[in-house]
């Protein structure tokens, strides 16, 4: 057996048909109501000076794919030239996977008159770990145990 549904919008203010639901926000809140196109029409008219002498604020309300980064999406060829000088200059890089903020920086600052960092030898990396002071252990969490009171 088939069923056909019909879905019918009422002006939310005069109860008559609406044309559309309009969504917006006020104080933090979202709203959203059912309206004529005359209501709908007067309600964007109320908004518009508002709307143009504000700055637009947090994501958009219509649902978006995810944006990539602006360095996201760049040519294997460039991930692989990337991965050789990082590797060439001492850097830790893998292999796969997403190269480090700390490398690209590096890469990209290549020409300026900063180097690259220089890796730190082993022992002297041991040195600065012994003789640097340990942070005093921080307590452990306990959580309050309710307390009854029996009669």
């Amino acid at each position: 057996m088939a069923q056909i549904t019909e879905v019918k919008l009422l002006d939310d203010l005069d109860g008559g048909e609406a044309a559309e639901s309009v969504s917006f926000s006020l104080d933090g809140k979202s709203y959203e109501i059912d309206l004529s196109e005359k209501h709908a029409a007067a309600l964007r008219d109320a908004f518009a000076p508002f709307v143009s002498s504000a700055r637009r604020a947090g994501g958009s309300v219509t649902a978006s794919r995810p944006r990539m980064s602006a360095r996201a999406g760049r040519p294997r060829e460039e991930t692989t030239a990337i991965r050789e000088w990082a590797t060439a200059n001492g850097l830790e890089v893998s292999a796969r996977g997403r190269i480090s903020s700390t490398v690209l920086e590096a890469y990209e600052n290549r020409g300026n008159a900063v180097a690259a960092p220089e890796p730190v030898a082993e022992p002297v990396a041991e040195q600065v770990a012994e003789a640097a002071p340990e942070a005093p252990a921080k307590p452990k969490r306990r959580s309050r145990k309710k307390v009854t009171a029996e009669a």
